[in-house]
C-alpha cells in the first residue's frame, strides 16, 4: 500500500484486488497494525486507570427497541465526564452502546460502522441484523489482549430485523461469546440494578412511549445504587441518551424529548422515590 502512486494518480493495488467484503479483513491483510487488537501494550502493574463507560440498557416492543445509556464516564472513584455519549447508530436499523474501557469503545464502534458501510457498498445490499452481530462479536473478540490488560470492551448491540420484522438484542462478554436477550437486557456496572427494574416494569405490549420510560427508570434505578452510573442531572441539562429503532429507521430522541420524558420520571420519584410498584399477583 506504500507503493508510490502519486505520478500516476492511480490507487495502489491493494484497493483495486478483489476480496473480501470485509473492511476488517481488508485491514488485517494489508495493515494489520491499523487493528485496535493488533497494538502491543508494554508490561504493566496494578489498574491502568483510563475513564470507563457504564450502564447501557435496552428493551423490546412490538414495533422495535429502544437502546438507552447514561452519561457518566469513571476513572477509579473520580467522575471523569459527566455528559460522555455511550450510544451511537451502527447503521440505518441498528445501534450499538457502549460499556467498558470508553476510548477503545468509541474506537470499536467506529470500525464497526465502517465495516458495515463498506459491506453494504460492496456487496450492494446490508447485512442481516444477525450477520452484524457476528461481526461486533468478532470486533470484541480481536480486542482480547486488552480486556486480559484491564482494558475490556463489552458493549450492547440492537437492532430492527427487517426479515423478522422485530426488535432484536444482543450482548457479549469479554471473549467476544454473543447471546441474544430476549424482552430487555443491559450491561455495565449498574446492569444487575437496571435488569432488576426492568424485569418488573416489561410488559409484552409496551408502546414506544412506555418503552422510552422504562428504560429510564431503570437507568434511575441504576445509578441510585451504582455511584458509576450517572442519573438525569436537570441543573446541568444532561439526560440519558434514548433511541429508537423501528422500521422506519433509527431515531435519537431529541434534548427536548429526553428532558420532558426525565423530568416526568423525576416528578414521579418526588412522590415514589423508590419508582413505580409491580403487582405482588
Amino acid at each position: 500500500m506504500e507503493a508510490n502512486t502519486r505520478s500516476t494518480g492511480r490507487l495502489p493495488a491493494a484497493f483495486l484486488t478483489p476480496g473480501s467484503s470485509s473492511f476488517m479483513d481488508f485491514l488485517s491483510d494489508h495493515q494489520p497494525e491499523l487493528l485496535p487488537g493488533n497494538r502491543q501494550l508494554p508490561p504493566t502493574q496494578g489498574v491502568i486507570e483510563a475513564p470507563h463507560g457504564t450502564t447501557i440498557v435496552a428493551v423490546t416492543f412490538p414495533g422495535g427497541v429502544v437502546l438507552a445509556g447514561d452519561r457518566r464516564a469513571t476513572m477509579g472513584n473520580v467522575i471523569a465526564q459527566r455528559d460522555i455519549e455511550k450510544v451511537f447508530p451502527a447503521d440505518e436499523y441498528s445501534a450499538v452502546g457502549i460499556a467498558g474501557t470508553a476510548g477503545l469503545a468509541v474506537e470499536m464502534v467506529k470500525l464497526f460502522q465502517l465495516e458495515l458501510e463498506h459491506f453494504e457498498k460492496v456487496e450492494g445490499a446490508q447485512l442481516s441484523l444477525e450477520g452484524k452481530a457476528n461481526r461486533l462479536s468478532t470486533m470484541i473478540r480481536s480486542n482480547l489482549g486488552m480486556a486480559m490488560q484491564g482494558l475490556a470492551v463489552v458493549p450492547l448491540f440492537a437492532g430492527y430485523d427487517l426479515d423478522r420484522e422485530r426488535g432484536r438484542i444482543f450482548s457479549y462478554d469479554v471473549t467476544g461469546g454473543r447471546s441474544e436477550e430476549h424482552n430487555f437486557a443491559a450491561t455495565g456496572s449498574g446492569s444487575i440494578f437496571a435488569r432488576g427494574a426492568m424485569k418488573k416494569l416489561f410488559r409484552g405490549d409496551l408502546t414506544e412511549e412506555q418503552a422510552t420510560t422504562l428504560v429510564v427508570q431503570a437507568l434511575y434505578d441504576a445509578a441510585d445504587d451504582d455511584s458509576a452510573t450517572g442519573g438525569p442531572d436537570v441543573a446541568r441539562r444532561i439526560y440519558p441518551i434514548i433511541t429508537v429503532i423501528t422500521e422506519d429507521g433509527f431515531r435519537r430522541l431529541s434534548e427536548d424529548e429526553a428532558s420532558e420524558l426525565s423530568r416526568a420520571v423525576l416528578q414521579h420519584r418526588l412522590e415514589e422515590p423508590d419508582g413505580p410498584k409491580a403487582a405482588l399477583l
